[in-house]
């Protein structure tokens, strides 16, 4: 198992190695795009935007003012939790000023849930790019030393290598490009459900 390990890691030193500087930037977008991925799945769990113990609360229209609603939304430990405290903090006004009330800080809570998210737009757009400009550099390399040699064999080989980097930009972007769209969707599904709660909840704050 140990000398799989170090066959694994070796040959992965060599990869990086043979694709050039350019690897240097692919491996920080690299480490960027992941640290990125775990945040958002972190931060987009159900604990944290839309818990189901109040959400369920909420809805109800005999337990959304009650006693432990209030201290959840005081303790505002999620992005519902502090979007209903605000509209308890408008009780007993109108249904379309406690709305208004909402929806300036909803804007807020969206913002927060897409944090991170642009570290994920800008390694699906750089990581390939830096790719290519990476197996261009070492293309040119190659042809360049075309006079020098004429065994096919080291050419072929040495454009396999410049190649390198290509694979590792899109190696990065892709699973970028999935978490992208999951998170964004699972961002969709959350606004969506917190807007249905919500509109409930004002309307008991209204009264």
């Amino acid at each position: 198992m140990d000398l799989l390990a170090i066959t694994v890691t070796e040959a992965s030193l060599s990869f990086l190695k043979k694709g050039g500087p350019f690897m240097i930037p692919l491996i920080f977008c690299s480490i960027a795009a992941i640290t990125a991925i775990g945040f958002k799945a972190l931060s987009l769990t159900r604990s944290r935007i839309v818990p189901t113990g109040l959400a369920q609360a909420l809805e109800s229209k005999e337990g959304s003012l009650s006693e432990t609603v209030k201290n959840q939304a005081k303790a505002g430990t999620s992005s519902l939790a502090r979007l209903a405290a605000v509209a308890l903090a408008q009780q007993g006004q109108p249904k379309a000023d406690i709305t208004q009330a909402i929806e300036s800080a909803s804007r807020e809570e969206v913002v927060k849930m897409h944090a991170g998210m642009g570290v994920l737009d800008v390694s699906i757009t750089v990581a390939p790019l830096l790719g290519l400009l990476g197996t261009a550099s070492g293309l040119v390399t190659i042809f360049q030393g075309l006079g020098e040699t004429t065994d096919h064999l080291d050419i072929a080989r040495g454009i396999a290598e410049a190649l390198n980097t290509t694979i590792f930009g899109l190696a990065i972007a892709v699973p970028c490009v999935i978490a992208h769209s999951f998170f964004t969707r699972r961002i969709e599904q959350f606004t969506a459900r917190m807007e249905t709660i919500l509109a409930t909840f004002a309307s008991t704050c209204s009264r």
